[in-house]
């Protein structure tokens, strides 16, 4: 009963801190569930999560979607999602790390949040960069907010950004679960923590709506793009045995 609990509290707060960051909170239940429930479980847990939170935010949001951006990311992740998801049991330690590199880079790109935007985008580059995406975080479960950096220099922040992303990741996380459940990788108890997480992410869905309509667009950029750093910070400690194994020397 803990382990639920410890679960559904975790997804409150992670799912908070996503909608005012502009997503990545999965990262946040990451090491919870690996903990629990072990490496192999983190990526069919968080979509279970994802998939309830998710059915509740796109509620509240709905008004907020871009779909021009929705129509062309959508395929795109649910084609990636399932993909990735059907190579969910192979080792990729060393992509989270790459990653990470990437996010951290953002707090530079953006001049810790002052910079509107670092080069302009296409409306098409959604469909690309959603299968990117939707692949790795089949594959490795949860790769922070990568794409936030696309969703900025597209103009498309605050309560567009967490609809947007919503509408587009709902199908691919439900691609995702298809997956795994026919592949067996989603287990009756992995079903049950999903869900706990999945309940509690589902709670805070409100109260991070009024947060997020009451800050200002500078502060959201800053927020965001500080919160991509950490998530790449956090990515990448977890990998640290990796790092060790590849340059031994360090220690």
């Amino acid at each position: 009963m803990m382990d639920y609990l410890l679960l559904a509290a975790s997804g409150f707060i992670a799912w908070i801190v996503s909608t005012i960051g502009g997503g990545g909170g999965a990262m946040l239940l990451v090491p919870l569930i690996g903990f629990i429930a072990g490496a192999q479980a983190v990526a069919p847990v968080v979509a279970v999560a994802t998939l309830i939170a998710g059915g509740g935010r796109i509620l509240i949001f709905f008004g907020d979607i871009e779909w021009r951006v929705a129509a062309w990311g959508l395929p795109g992740a649910a084609l990636g999602g399932v993909l990735g998801a059907a190579f969910s049991n192979t080792s990729a330690e060393w992509l989270q790390i790459v990653v990470g590199l990437f996010l951290i880079s953002t707090i530079f790109q953006y001049g810790f949040g002052r910079r509107e935007r670092t080069f302009a985008v296409a409306t098409w580059w959604f469909f690309p960069a959603q299968f990117v995406v939707g692949f790795l975080s089949g594959l490795i479960g949860a790769i922070g907010p990568i794409l936030n950096t696309l969703y900025l220099n597209a103009g498309i922040t605050k309560e567009k950004m967490v609809g947007t992303k919503t509408a587009i990741s709902l199908p691919m996380h439900l691609a995702k679960l298809g997956t795994y459940t026919a592949l067996g990788a989603l287990t009756g108890k992995l079903l049950l923590f999903g869900i706990a997480a999945g309940l509690g992410a589902l709670l805070s869905n409100w109260l991070a709506k009024r947060v997020l309509t009451n800050m200002s667009e500078l502060n959201f950029r800053a927020i965001v793009v500080g919160f991509m750093a950490l998530s790449g910070a956090v990515m990448i400690w977890e990998q640290r045995e990796t790092l060790l194994r590849i340059f031994p020397g360090s220690t």
